[in-house]
């Protein structure tokens, strides 16, 4: 019942519309018995009776006054009815948009650990498909058991009223839909777990196929691709159909014993009004109140299948709506200057994932100002020991520091607003350029976004295109080269002027001529101090660097300037003869 608690809990705001759209239901559902209630009175007094003719005659007012009375309670629970409809829709869109937004900041402020355990898709799902049934919940499930059971209650008092032996005989069917429906409910909850695992999953290879369209074109594996997601459609299919099939396995019992409440009061009415228990209006008030017993009962069925669907989105939506990050505001932050220095230092840090290893005891020092280069073979933990200096992973042990303090103890908008990062693996929004390069500061005039385009070497192409800067690029950049979309990383991360510059192999795609165009201005065309960190391959990128730090298993081995690395024995040397082509053989200089 917990989900139950969670969802009230998410109607702050909303709940007295909701409470007064949940009593409403209830007058509402009690007012079915008005019409069956005048319908009686009119038959026995003005049809069936003896002396329903002079009835007429002489009770003519009566008359008048029932049928008023029948049709003005009758446009009052219309009336009403409606208004119940417009609070809960006004409760239930209320609450799930509160839970939608805070879920979405809740994603937003996850750290990489929440990242690489859940998926996109599975993440989409619970913001879309989850937060409908939860919607659903709100706004027919709960409703219809409210106004199921109130319809319920009122028409048995009612039947008690008129008579309790035929009120006794119509309850008799009850205790058989009540047991069907505790045998379905066993089955259902499983069944629709198994469902929503299945849409996740499902949701997941479409998103992951859709993304990397252009990988699965270039290797032609659109047949495979579309077998992989046969296979799990026809997951969800299946397991759709199961649970289809644990409902369509006892509704039809659910249906007899509903339906057997006509037999019962055919038989048992019947003989009450051969015997004269029972009247004829009494007779026929049961029976147009009839279907206010069968129908909940009937109802139980989709009410518990419903039941079980919500309860399998809401556990998957609070999962994600309690998860906290690993990676935190202190509780009594340092406060940052307005704008770091830039001085960074790695202090006997060591960084693991889930127990392995990646850095060990790793230490060196940069000054502001200062352009460094950290070079090592793929898998030497490059990455993460970028990665630690913005927080976006905290070191196992050891310290990092920024300006003298453990980047620990600063709020991480501080720490990270005065730092900037552009990757190999760029990811550009479906918007214009000039506001993906802004994207940082929204508030660049134009002529700055064109400078720090300049600066990137970007200016050139980006005037070469159908509409300039005002040119919306593709999803993920789709439409660009990876040498464009490289540059255009490059002028978002310039435009924010960092007092920190990561630069993650960010010139790998584009040609010589231009990644010295950028370390030209990198080195001379910045109007703002800044420290450069820079993880590259190329021995043109570390040759005018104040500091190369090799990093290898995780470890640094070696911290010197291109002159001093390349006269001694080690990586850095290998990889400056083997990019020379200096004592290097025919097939080391082709690779």
């Amino acid at each position: 019942m917990f989900q139950l608690k969670w969802l009230m809990q998410n109607m702050k705001g909303s709940k007295a519309a909701y409470i007064t759209a949940l009593v409403l239901s209830v007058v509402c559902n009690g007012l079915h018995i008005a019409s069956p209630f005048f319908q009686s009175e009119i038959i026995d007094t003005f049809i069936s009776n003896e002396n329903a003719l002079e009835n007429l005659k002489t009770q003519r007012s009566l008359f008048i006054w029932l049928l008023v009375g029948m049709i003005g309670f009758t446009l009052l629970r219309t009336v009403l009815q409606y208004s119940c409809n417009m609070y809960y829709e006004k409760a239930s869109q209320g609450m799930i948009y509160r839970i939608r937004t805070f879920l979405f900041r809740k994603i937003e402020i996850q750290d990489a650990a929440f990242y690489n355990r859940y998926r996109t898709g599975d993440l989409m799902t619970r913001l879309a498909g989850d937060l409908d049934m939860v919607r659903h919940m709100v706004s027919w499930v709960i409703k219809s058991c409210v106004e199921s059971l109130s319809l319920f209650v009122a028409s048995v008092t009612y039947f008690f009223i008129i008579d309790y032996a035929t009120a006794l005989c119509i309850l008799a069917m009850t205790p058989v839909i009540f047991f069907v429906t505790r045998l379905f409910s066993k089955k259902a909850g499983a069944a629709h777990r198994k469902v929503r695992e299945a849409s996740a999953a499902m949701s997941t290879a479409a998103q992951e196929n859709i993304s990397g369209n252009r990988v699965v074109k270039a290797f032609a594996r659109e047949n495979y691709e579309k077998d992989k997601f046969r296979e799990t459609d026809e997951e969800y299919r299946s397991s759709n159909i199961n649970a289809a099939m644990v409902w369509l396995k006892y509704h039809p019992l659910i249906e007899i014993a509903a339906g057997g409440l006509s037999v019962v009061l055919l038989l048992c009415g019947g003989v009450f009004i051969i015997n004269r228990h029972l009247t004829l209006g009494q007779y026929f008030a049961i029976s147009g109140l009839l279907w206010a017993v069968s129908n909940p009962m009937r109802n139980l069925g989709n009410l518990v299948n419903d039941w079980f669907r919500f309860m399998a989105s809401a556990a998957k939506i609070i999962e994600v709506y309690y998860e906290e990050p690993q990676i935190v505001d202190p509780e009594e932050p340092v406060e940052a200057p307005e704008r770091f220095e830039g001085s960074i230092a790695f202090d006997n840090v060591s960084f693991s994932i889930e127990g392995k290893p990646i850095l060990k005891n790793v230490s060196f020092e940069i000054e502001p100002g200062e352009t460094v280069v950290i070079m090592g073979p793929t898998g030497s933990g490059k990455t993460s020991l970028i990665n630690l200096i913005a927080r976006f992973a905290d070191c196992t042990e050891g310290s990092v520091s920024v300006d003298g303090t453990d980047v620990r103890s600063y709020r991480l908008n501080d720490l990270r607003g005065g730092i900037s990062m552009a990757t190999q693996e760029v990811l550009l929004y479906s918007d214009t350029i000039d506001s993906n390069i802004a994207f940082g500061n929204s508030s660049l005039s134009e002529e700055e976004v064109i400078r720090y385009a300049r600066l990137a070497d970007a200016d050139e192409f980006i005037r070469k295109l159908p509409q300039g800067y005002a040119t919306i690029v593709g999803e993920r950049g789709v439409g660009l080269s990876g040498g464009q979309k490289q540059r255009i990383s490059l002028a978002r991360a310039l435009a924010v002027k960092p007092a920190v510059l990561i630069l993650d192999d960010t010139t790998s795609a584009v040609d010589m001529e231009t990644e010295n165009h950028i370390r030209t201005s990198l080195n001379e065309g910045l109007d703002f101090p800044c420290t450069k960190i820079i993880i590259a391959q190329r021995i043109s990128t570390s040759r005018t660097a104040d500091k190369i730090v090799i990093l290898e298993n995780g470890r640094v081995t070696a911290v010197g300037t291109h002159d001093e690395l390349k006269s001694r024995e080690g990586y850095y040397r290998q990889i400056y003869e083997l990019q020379s082509g200096i004592n290097a053989s025919e097939s080391e200089v082709r690779a």
